[in-house]
């Protein structure tokens, strides 16, 4: 019993010296952990926080409009509209409590320029 507990002691404190067959077994269960562990099970994406105001709301239409900052989905104007539409999607799903769990849909994404000329947010208006 006592050559178990030294074992194992030896396994946590890693005392085992490079080149032997206990160290190269360590070596191979950490990097089957590493590499065979689901991502989903760590949760630790990077969180973005996206600037959302809640502008208008149509109750008839099912419309609503939100105000995003330019970064949530760039300024690069040769990014498809479809692209923008998914960024503009993911980004209010992720950030507005109303919207997360629901379907909705991006109708219209208006960008509204500063003083510059640069992009300074985007009008998204989504219908449910």
């Amino acid at each position: 019993m006592r050559a178990f507990f030294r074992a194992i002691g030896r396994v946590f404190f890693w005392s085992y010296e490079r080149m032997t067959w206990q160290y190269d077994v360590m070596v191979a269960l950490i990097l089957a952990f590493l590499f065979l562990t689901p991502r989903h099970w760590f949760h630790d994406q990077p969180r973005t926080t996206v600037s959302v105001q809640l502008l208008s709301q149509d109750a008839g239409n099912r419309t609503s409009t939100y105000r995003l900052d330019a970064n949530a989905l760039g300024t690069s104007a040769t990014s498809g509209t479809a692209n923008m539409q998914k960024r503009a999607h993911d980004a209010l799903r992720d950030s507005v409590s109303e919207l997360k769990g629901t379907r909705f849909q991006v109708v219209r994404i208006d960008p509204k320029l500063a003083s510059d000329g640069s992009v300074a947010y985007y009008d998204v208006t989504v219908q449910r």
